[in-house]
């Protein structure tokens, strides 16, 4: 069979731990396998490079992605996506996965109602909401890139005894700020899955400051209800009587070399693909449910909601102060 892999929407590290997973599992299957850059738009632009062992060598440690990415306003029409299935045919590749986020689920369901070919899914997003995995490509990596920078900015605030509120990604997901507050010992993290109470963290500032604590941080996901790290701030510092200061950590989140856990995640799934798609199955993702692979619907992907867990809030609340 000839597969083809690519990556669409935004890059998360371990994407190319998962091509080269893919592209060498192929290889071994006798498969021949094709590398499309630039996301679905690449499918319309028509391209395509084969891919062999050492395409993908000294890759595993890279962030990004080698065959770029992207978003396409095309292929989102139905003649857009009638226009891809017509040259992935012509091109004569029988399956396609393809490493991304909903968007990118999205696009693979909407191919599969024109194309004959297989196609699969991996969870490649740093926001974590795909439902069918607990943990996406890049998430790791994600929070540990925040992490890192939290603990940097701590030390100026302990140097001047100021409050920041350090705003991470996640415009409609709260898994990165829960993961970097608790893991940094923010006062607290605020996110969209659950009512922001400002009164309530500006209470519990007031009282870390008459307890002598002298630098106080916290974690804002960009999409909160009450707004972005700026707007909370504003807010927040007429609660308290004192200026908040304000980090916007961007895009060094999705930067850097993957840690173990996303090259490891990554390979797995990478490959886990490959042998499914090659046994015949189509419109699904592959993913990691308590460290087994599993397959998921591309629909239930998107429509059903992956759930911060209970314990994690509770952990939150608890260990703040």
């Amino acid at each position: 069979m000839r597969v083809a892999v690519l990556t669409s929407g935004g890059d998360s590290p371990g994407m190319n731990a998962c091509i080269r997973a893919v592209v060498r599992i192929g290889l071994n299957r006798t498969c021949d396998v094709v590398g499309i850059h630039g996301g679905f738009q690449g499918i319309l632009d028509r391209k395509f490079q084969k891919m062999d062992s050492r395409t993908v060598s000294r890759i595993l440690h890279r962030g990004g992605t080698c065959l770029t990415t992207g978003r396409s306003e095309e292929f989102k029409t139905i003649e857009g996506t009638k226009k891809a299935a017509r040259i992935l045919t012509e091109e004569k590749i029988g399956g396609l996965i393809a490493i991304g986020g909903d968007g990118t689920m999205r696009g693979l369901a909407a191919l599969q109602k024109y194309w004959d070919g297989k196609v699969i899914g991996a969870p490649g997003t740093i926001d974590n909401d795909l439902f069918g995995t607990d943990f996406s490509i890049g998430f790791d990596t994600a929070v540990n890139n925040a992490l890192s920078a939290v603990d940097k900015i701590r030390d100026t605030g302990e140097a001047f005894s100021r409050v920041f509120l350090i705003e991470v990604m996640g415009r409609h997901s709260g898994f990165i700020a829960l993961h970097v507050g608790i893991s940094s010992g923010a006062t607290a993290a605020v996110i969209p899955e659950t009512p922001t109470d400002l009164e309530a963290i500006a209470a519990r500032i007031i009282k870390g400051r008459e307890l002598g604590k002298r630098s106080v941080f916290v974690i804002v996901a960009e999409g909160d209800e009450e707004g972005d790290a700026t707007e909370i701030s504003g807010k927040l510092s007429k609660l308290i009587g004192e200026k908040c200061r304000v980090s916007v950590l961007g895009y060094i989140q999705r930067g850097g070399n993957p840690t173990h856990s996303d090259r490891l995640l990554a390979s797995r799934i990478g490959a886990f693909a490959i042998d499914c798609l090659l046994a015949g199955t189509t419109g699904v993702m592959a993913g990691e449910v308590n460290r087994k692979v599993i397959l998921t619907p591309f629909e239930d992907t998107w429509a059903k909601k992956k759930e911060i867990e209970p314990w994690m809030l509770e952990l939150m609340e608890d260990l703040s102060g």
